[in-house]
């Protein structure tokens, strides 16, 4: 019996892998939160620099790869050993393992919300492509999340992917037929951007970012023009309770904007997930079935 049929055939052993997986990637996406928005930066410094006929001075190597990880304060280069999810992080009792300083709990934190995630995912779809193609989904939108609370940024490299990968798993009607898909994606970039237009003429103010859009755009070619409303409705209460409750506790500034990725991943996600079983308690409860 190869790997997969096993895997195929043992619920349990398919979701212990898919933690054990989601683990790993955590990790990963740690280092994504981080570096990507630093690449981004460099590239648009780099482009406005040729478009001004300026020579930009060379900086070292940084991607996603290279350099290794280490310490900002000690430069301390992290080990394999350091660098294992969650366990490390207790191992070290939280801090550097040469000058001592404390280490985020963000870290752990996100490693242990992707294998959970990771977790349900692999218990909701069972074994097979929608799984796959749930987990990559989940994993980007966790990604997006902590680099909108952080930069209040969306990076294309992540959000056009998403589009693209939906309609793709779409043609063989993975989540959704096709035509959703393809009506999803465009539904769902417009009616931000209508949103967006509309609150700027009206207040003269942006009201949200085009990262916003794309997301949205991705989120209906995943599921369908049929879950825009729920992800509308969803992240739109949240993000108003969330908005309300951290002015009042004055964890945030009335004149900075909250940024409204994360409350979209967060409903896209629920969508996905429990999408069919909030629809049929909804019907229910209202009487229209």
């Amino acid at each position: 019996m190869s790997l997969i049929d096993y895997l195929a055939t043992s619920p349990v052993a398919w979701i212990i892998i898919a933690g054990i997986l989601g683990l790993l990637v955590g990790s990963f996406l740690n280092v994504v939160i981080y570096r990507l928005p630093i690449i981004l930066e460099r590239e648009w410094t780099e482009q406005c620099a040729e478009l001004g006929d300026q020579a930009s001075p060379p900086e070292a190597v940084f991607t996603l790869s290279r350099p290794r990880s280490a310490c900002p304060h000690c430069e301390h280069a992290i080990t394999a050993l350091e660098n294992i999810p969650v366990i490390s992080y207790l191992f070290l009792a939280g801090k550097c393992k040469a000058c001592r300083t404390p280490i985020s709990i963000r870290y752990p934190i996100i490693e242990a919300l992707s294998a959970l995630m990771s977790v349900i995912i692999a218990w909701h779809f069972g074994f097979g492509w929608s799984a796959v193609g749930a987990l990559l989904l989940s994993w980007a939108l966790i990604a997006l999340t902590f680099i909108d609370v952080d930069h209040q940024l969306l990076p294309d490299k992540i959000t056009l992917p998403l589009i693209w990968l939906g309609l793709a798993f779409n043609l063989s009607g993975v989540y959704t037929d096709l035509h959703s898909s393809v009506i999803g994606a465009i539904a769902g970039y417009l009616s931000l951007w209508s949103i967006y237009h509309l609150f700027k003429l009206v207040t003269g103010k942006e009201g949200m970012g085009y990262g916003d859009f794309k997301l949205l755009a991705a989120l209906g070619a995943w599921m369908g023009w049929q879950a825009l409303p729920m992800i509308v409705l969803l992240s739109s209460f949240v993000g108003a309770i969330s908005g309300i409750t951290l002015v009042l506790l004055k964890q945030h500034q009335r004149e900075i904007p909250i940024p409204f990725g994360p409350y979209l991943a967060i409903a896209g996600w629920i969508a996905l997930v429990w999408g069919e079983v909030i629809n049929s308690a909804y019907l229910h409860w209202s009487g229209l079935v």
